[in-house]
């Protein structure tokens, strides 16, 4: 029995990955909005009821998906922050690196970067099965403002008074060990990292950056730079010269 529940369990992992497969190349093609099970199914050579069996409805499939590019990407980042040395720094450095593995990986795959940075999908409510896997870039980019920290190499920015209980409640909220300053100026960071993703995938630099890797490499430096990392190990700054 037990070699048979394994080759059914391997054939359900089989047909999952070739029912995913063939949803995003339906997102390629016409978008996340149009994605249809039964679309996939005539792909396939299958019988919607077998389909259902697989993903009772369409936002099951797009979770999947989502949980599936948001990991993906977390993984790209995940991986760099191990590659790019030890949590003594250089700090801008390592986020740097950080910062160009999720843009790699967003130009590798801009149809799954759309789907979970690009519009709302219409009618879809994204339940909370996306949340961790959706968190995880922002962890790594925490991460590294921690290590920062524990190694004398983050200098935390000034914060104005308007700003220091909205600070002080994200700091709670997201990462307690570390001064509401740099937790607010992460925030930002993040938002402003992913929105040069943004404007170089859906080709809002056009005729404005041609040569965008330096110049996206230039702008996370100083993004980590206002978040408070410091340009070399154990508070070493060494920003001279290099953007």
């Amino acid at each position: 029995m037990s070699t048979i529940r394994g080759a059914r369990e391997r054939a359900r992992v089989e047909v999952t990955a070739a029912i995913k497969d063939e949803a995003r190349r339906q997102l390629a093609a016409d978008g996340a909005a149009k994605l249809s099970l039964r679309a996939v199914a005539r792909e396939l050579g299958m019988v919607s009821s077998a389909l259902y069996r697989y993903f009772p409805s369409r936002d099951d499939l797009l979770t999947a998906l989502i949980v599936d590019a948001y990991d993906a990407v977390g993984a790209a980042a995940e991986a760099a922050r191990a590659a790019a040395g030890g949590s003594t720094g250089p700090h801008t450095a390592r986020w740097t690196e950080v910062a160009c593995a999720v843009r790699g990986w967003a130009l590798s795959h801009p149809h799954e970067y759309a789907l979970i940075y690009g519009s709302p999908v219409p009618g879809y409510s994204a339940p909370q099965d996306t949340v961790g896997p959706a968190s995880r870039v922002g962890l790594v980019f925490v991460a590294l403002a921690r290590d920062a920290h524990r190694t004398d190499g983050l200098a935390p920015p000034r914060l104005g008074p308007e700003l220091r209980p909205e600070a002080e409640r994200m700091a709670a909220d997201l990462a307690p060990d570390l001064p509401p300053a740099t937790v607010a100026a992460l925030v930002a960071a993040w938002a402003q990292l992913f929105g040069l993703i943004s404007f170089e995938l859906f080709g809002h630099f056009h005729r404005v950056v041609e040569d965008r890797e330096p110049f996206f490499r230039c702008a996370s430096r100083e993004l980590a730079r206002s978040v408070g990392l410091l340009d070399g190990p154990h508070g070493g700054n060494v920003r001279g010269g290099d953007v």
